[in-house]
């Protein structure tokens, strides 16, 4: 929702999304919202987004094609209208698991894990038409739901080998109140590459990881002894790695209602400045707390200068 509402503001693009297997309740509560939002309009044709469903209690046959039906109409916006459309479909595994269920019908024989034995060809079909011509480009985010946690179940592992990136949610991370709840460590991007993103953008994002990584590493040393029993230099690294993991919170614009904290969006030249800063330990001073729920860095120089007015 996010996403579709960013894409929508900021960078005028139309976005699709395409619910398979939706529950009814949950594509009902997003039409209003977008219409709250004001990325759908009811009242002209300024609308910026599609909307495509197929229902959980729809037969398997319609919520297979549902993805396909999406994935035709950000076609029509990318070749008809020359847009850059973002697709957005949830839950892949819904559609493969559609998929499965019209094998059965069919009465093919199974493969591995009781998927259907067109699997990689039928998420083929479907990933290979996700591309970019002279006229415009789509760009698919899709939610994966991993059954029982297993990356190596079938389903999942096929739809990843399609993926340029992946954005890993975190129940521990969750479990700190620290939303979006990415995983940096777990999360892959092949764009990765300082010949494609340059090398400060780079290294930055390299520092980021290799800071949660020590972090991760000491943890267990932290439980058993204490932050005591660390050196200085780990000190620094646990302090470092702490303001980052807040400073990589989000308030939302579409989550205004449940954070209370108004939604920010921060330009990539403004997030590589604020974890240069907190790499380079220009903001070692400052407390944890005001990298939580902030924008840009300049924001969290506020936030720290108005907390120490309140203690005082």
């Amino acid at each position: 929702m996010e996403l579709i509402n960013n894409v929508a503001k900021a960078h005028g693009g139309y976005s699709v999304f395409a619910g398979v297997g939706e529950r009814t309740r949950e594509g009902n509560d997003l039409y209003n919202e977008m219409i709250e939002g004001g990325v759908i309009s009811l009242k002209d044709k300024s609308s910026k987004v599609a909307l495509v469903y197929g229902q959980m209690n729809e037969p398997p046959g319609a919520r297979a094609r549902v993805a396909l039906t999406g994935l035709t109409v950000a076609e029509y916006f990318r070749d008809q209208e020359g847009q850059d459309v973002l697709l957005f479909i949830d839950n892949i595994f819904r559609f493969t698991q559609a998929g499965s269920e019209v094998s059965a019908l069919l009465g093919r024989i199974p493969s591995a894990v009781g998927y259907q034995p067109t699997l990689a060809t039928d998420m083929g079909s479907m990933q290979e038409r996700i591309t970019t011509t002279k006229k415009g480009s789509i760009t698919s985010v899709q939610a994966i739901y991993v059954p029982a946690d297993d990356l190596t179940d079938p389903a999942p592992a096929t739809t990843f080998a399609h993926l340029d990136a992946t954005t890993v949610l975190s129940r521990a991370i969750a479990e700190l109140g620290i939303y979006p709840a990415v995983d940096p460590l777990d999360s892959t991007s092949r764009i990765m590459d300082p010949n494609i993103i340059g090398a400060e953008h780079y290294n930055i994002a390299r520092g980021v990881q290799k800071i949660l990584q020590d972090y991760k590493s000491l943890q267990d040393i932290i439980a058993i002894l204490g932050m005591d029993e660390l050196s200085e230099e780990d000190k620094l690294t646990v302090s470092r790695a702490r303001k980052i993991q807040r400073f990589l919170s989000q308030p939302f614009q579409v989550a205004e209602v449940f954070t209370g904290h108004a939604g920010k969006l921060v330009p990539l030249e403004e997030t590589i400045k604020g974890f240069t800063k907190i790499l380079n330990g220009d903001l070692d001073h400052l407390p944890e707390v005001a990298f939580y729920m902030v924008g840009p860095i300049e924001e969290v120089v506020e936030k720290a200068e108005r907390l120490a007015k309140e203690a005082a």
